[in-house]
């Protein structure tokens, strides 16, 4: 293992290693697109070397000591095209390599067609292979002809070349051994970087680190493994990653599951899946509450999301929905301009008998009246609600507001709801909150213990949530702590009298001193 302070220091270097590319490119590419085509050649290099240390270590193996893939002719390659597909589930000639396209692009005056022609030619090579689904469409989003990239196709390859040069230049580590987790704290940076400044509401596809890790750390409690993790809204594949890390990837038996209704985030989740170098995900492109595309997958032990808080959806408008296995349960559907709660229905739907779902809900869900309050009455008579968690404001990136997290289990052990107030758990960084990891350790010692905590936690019974109307905003239950300075009246009166006097006095010596200048 690497020591800690050697990690730090390595994901400094690659911090500064991004920077650099940023500067290189500022001006001409904005910083969402920015995102997605340093992402984009990350996944170039990343596939680029994990096809050649799978075939040199095979080679090696077998007796042919100093055996370098890179090195070798197309045709020679060419042999091993179907072994490597079958095996690996894509192919990448040697001349198409992400290093030896690097080492020529800058006598390359065709550069731009060069790499359009291998991302194409990498897409195509996994036709027909189980992993067809995974590779399709994910160069969609690097367009190496955008006037974004420069106005004329010189001042376009003068860029990709110094996007190809930074990218190399990174500290990734050992394609087999990302100890770093490189590949991930690099899209992680990123992320952070541009989320707040997108300006097409970056936050939407971004859900912090420390938010991530509270919810898996939530969704986890007792647990050393799982069976597989779900996102049914998992943008570019946060929470899904920092499962990852929080359990670690053999603890996750049967792998990552994912749906996502933006193409572009869609493809940015696929290629964080490969980067992080998971072999078994599932990640599909569609409306999760109208088409689900997991019904043969659930359900899953652990559940972890941040959908799009209040989005319009069909809702009663869609006479099927209504009969939809997922929703028919409550009697009732989401608002058509409210979907939070055919979310929380849905992830409620496909969770196992043992699972646990942590989802970020937009406030208004837990005390609004109407289809929501009967969805929640339904949740609570059922015993579903296991916690709700009230979090700090200005938490997300592109929104202040105070959201919390429902955590849903369907075989809980009492049948009361525990509600904690952690708005004052967070520190201010730059122009956000932030949950320190003694913030996420204080909820989920909390959330474990179910635990009374004046002014922070309260477990209330089920009568006390149905005598509230089946509220269940945290507010309702836990009494916020009075941090006015408690004031001794009789005290300020004496000192007020004193004050006053001793101006009496004062005002005297003053009308003594005018009279002896005016005489």
């Amino acid at each position: 293992m690497i020591p800690d302070h050697k990690k730090e220091q390595e994901r400094e270097e690659l911090h500064r290693a991004i920077w650099a590319i940023a500067d290189e490119l500022r001006g001409a590419v904005d910083g969402w697109d920015f995102k997605n085509y340093v992402l984009g050649t990350m996944f170039y290099r990343y596939v680029s070397e994990n096809l050649c240390s799978y075939i040199d270590e095979g080679e090696e193996a077998a007796g042919n000591v100093g055996f370098r893939y890179a090195c070798i002719s197309d045709k020679e390659a060419e042999e091993a095209r179907e072994d490597m597909v079958g095996t690996k589930g894509f192919f990448i000639l040697p001349s198409e390599l992400f290093c030896n396209v690097r080492a020529n692009a800058p006598r390359d005056e065709n550069l731009n067609e060069t790499l359009e022609r291998v991302f194409r030619h990498i897409e195509e090579s996994a036709k027909g292979s189980s992993a067809e689904s995974q590779f399709a469409g994910l160069f969609d989003d690097f367009d190496v002809n955008s006037n974004k990239l420069g106005a004329t196709v010189a001042k376009r390859n003068e860029k990709l070349v110094k996007l190809l040069n930074g990218v190399a230049d990174m500290n990734l580590g050992d394609v087999k051994n990302h100890d770093i987790d490189a590949f991930g704290d690099a899209y992680e940076y990123l992320m952070m970087m541009y989320a707040s400044n997108a300006g097409k509401s970056g936050g939407e596809f971004f859900t912090p680190a420390d938010v991530s890790e509270l919810l898996t750390r939530l969704g986890t409690v007792g647990k050393t493994e799982i069976n597989k993790v779900y996102d049914p809204a998992c943008g570019s594949g946060s929470l899904l990653l920092k499962a990852e890390k929080v359990l670690g990837r053999e603890a996750i038996r049967n792998g990552f599951y994912g749906q996502e209704i933006n193409i572009t985030t869609y493809n940015l989740c696929r290629i964080n899946m490969f980067l992080i170098g998971f072999d078994k995900f599932s990640i599909a492109c569609e409306d999760t509450l109208i088409a689900p595309q997991h019904w043969d997958d659930e359900p899953f032990e652990l559940i972890v999301s941040n959908p799009p808080y209040s989005i319009k959806w069909a809702g009663d408008q869609n006479p099927l929905l209504i009969s939809d296995p997922r929703f028919a349960p409550a009697g009732v559907l989401a608002p058509k301009s409210k979907a939070d709660m055919a979310f929380i229905m849905h992830s409620l739907s496909w969770l196992a008998a043992d699972g646990v779902a942590a989802i970020v809900c937009f406030p208004g869900i837990m005390y609004r009246g109407g289809a929501e309050q009967k969805i929640r009455k339904y949740l609570v008579d059922n015993n579903f609600v296991d916690c709700i968690i009230q979090l700090p404001s200005n938490l997300f990136f592109g929104t202040s507001i105070a959201t919390c997290i429902m955590v849903m289990k369907k075989g809980k052990k009492d049948n009361k709801t525990l509600f904690i107030d952690a708005s004052g758990e967070c520190v201010k960084v730059t122009n956000n909150n932030k949950l320190m990891p003694e913030h996420i350790k204080n909820i989920v010692d909390t959330y474990a213990a179910r635990m009374e905590k004046k002014h922070f936690s309260h477990l209330a019974d089920y009568e006390e949530v149905v005598e509230n109307g089946y509220n269940l905003s945290v507010s309702t239950y836990v009494e916020a702590e009075d941090t006015r300075e408690v004031v001794d009246i009789v005290k300020l009166n004496a000192e007020i009298a004193e004050i006053v006097a001793r101006e009496n006095v004062l005002r005297a010596e003053i009308d003594k001193i005018i009279g002896e200048i005016e005489v």
